[in-house]
């Protein structure tokens, strides 16, 4: 059996959809000088919410509509596709990549109710991850930037590997994955996942479970 992390091994898995965190100079000509996000509601990371706003993200073939922006301001706007939808914005080559590493990332035009920018970087598919505060990252034995997988359950069972560690005091524990990935394994919000250690070259490993 593939090896359990730490004497806790079992973590909440939220889906993510396409989405976009916008800074304050790329709000302001979205939806003009000095708007404010409206919060629609809290999301399960403290201090993140969704917001009512949405915007329109335009790639070379395609665009997709209705993008929701999610709060608080960033200092650099940042849009997370699924994998599926590089094929109708027309972005092949499009990096996965963990929030905020956007060197070598995707142009995009992003249309809002007041104008339009162009970015020439800040398109990503979203790295898998789990989102760790310190006491839960001892608990599981984990650190950060540590890879592991995570073991989802039910009639299309599978384990998905590369799943990033991300600790920090202001984190919640929780596992994201999205769409794509939770549609292929017919997961939804909510699903229990079993963290996994795993070896050097990527696989999980089997063994007893670790005590940590």
């Amino acid at each position: 059996m593939p090896e359990s992390r730490g004497s806790e091994s079992k973590v909440v898995v939220n889906l993510s959809n396409r989405h976009i965190h916008v800074s304050r100079e790329d709000l302001d000509a979205l939806f003009g000088a000095g708007h404010q996000l409206t919060k629609t509601k809290d999301l399960k990371q403290p201090g993140q919410f969704a917001c009512d706003e949405t915007v329109t993200i335009k790639g070379p073939k395609g665009m997709f509509e209705a993008v929701r922006i999610l709060g608080p301001e960033r200092k650099e706007t940042q849009c997370e596709i699924l994998a599926s939808d590089v094929f109708k914005l027309g972005v092949p080559g499009c990096p996965t990549r963990e929030s905020g590493q956007l060197e070598g990332s995707m142009g995009m035009e992003i249309i809002g109710p007041a104008g339009s920018v162009k970015k020439d970087k800040g398109l990503i598919i979203a790295k898998r991850h789990i989102h760790f505060d310190p006491a839960a990252a001892l608990r599981f034995g984990v650190a950060d930037k540590e890879l592991v997988s995570i073991r989802v359950g039910g009639e299309r069972s599978a384990v998905f590997e590369n799943v990033v560690c991300r600790v920090h005091a202001t984190y919640a524990l929780e596992c994201h994955l999205d769409f794509d990935e939770g549609n292929a394994v017919g997961i939804g919000n909510g699903t229990m996942g079993e963290v996994l250690r795993q070896t050097k070259d990527g696989t999980a490993n089997e063994g007893q479970a670790a005590l940590k």
